[in-house]
């Protein structure tokens, strides 16, 4: 799996996408984010590790707290990632509708008048 499969799977979580979205405005404490998250302080963090780990968040100690931030290489590679995808999507639907128009065109010898 490449880094940007296991973040876009990492991301499948509806709770990470939450606290991605979160983070992507500022950083936050754990503390802070189970207070607009609906669940506890403990699942935050595993959620937060999950993040980590797939390095699409990353943290520094600030005083005596432990910051989140998105780590926008990380989002960089995720949408290069999703653009490659959807140009090859893009590029086959191309290729599927030039076959059909040139399996429908009238003027095609081979087709009966």
């Amino acid at each position: 799996m490449t880094n940007a499969s296991a973040m876009l799977t990492a991301l499948g979580d509806p709770t990470r996408q939450s606290i991605i979205d979160a983070l992507s405005r500022e950083p936050l404490a754990v503390g802070e984010l189970a207070r607009v998250l609906p669940i506890s302080r403990p699942a935050v963090s595993q959620h937060l590790k999950v993040l980590k780990d797939v390095g699409l968040v990353r943290d520094r100690q600030e005083g005596t707290r432990r910051l989140y931030q998105v780590d926008p290489d990380a989002l960089a590679q995720v949408r290069r990632h999703l653009d490659a995808f959807w140009e090859r999507s893009l590029a086959a639907f191309e290729q599927r509708t030039r076959s059909e128009e040139d399996h429908d065109d009238p003027s095609d010898p081979g087709d009966p008048p």
